[in-house]
């Protein structure tokens, strides 16, 4: 059973370019990190991509994680980030 304490969100923007869904996902891929949900959108030459991920397989922390796909997105001049899905879930509880 997959705790959702593993679960987190990452949000992906920038300007469009070949390879970003390739390069983000071989991170994820590397870290044995599934992905629940994936929707994109390219907007003129804007590139945003939200993905619901979890963790539950892997050997890595939630920091480790943060830090590989930050580090990608620096690389590929994208800003990356990445919530906890509960914290996410709370901010927006009204």
């Amino acid at each position: 059973m997959i705790n959702e304490d593993d679960k987190f969100l990452i949000t992906i923007i920038g300007t469009d370019k070949i390879g970003i869904v390739a390069k983000i996902t071989a991170v994820l891929a590397e870290c044995k990190v599934n992905i629940e949900d994936i929707k994109q959108s390219v907007m003129q030459d804007f590139f945003v991509m939200f993905m619901l991920a979890e963790k539950s397989n892997s050997p890595l922390s939630f920091k480790e994680i943060k830090d590989a796909l930050t580090k990608t997105g620096q690389e590929m001049s994208m800003e990356i980030w990445v919530q906890k899905k509960q914290i996410f879930d709370k901010m927006h509880t009204i």
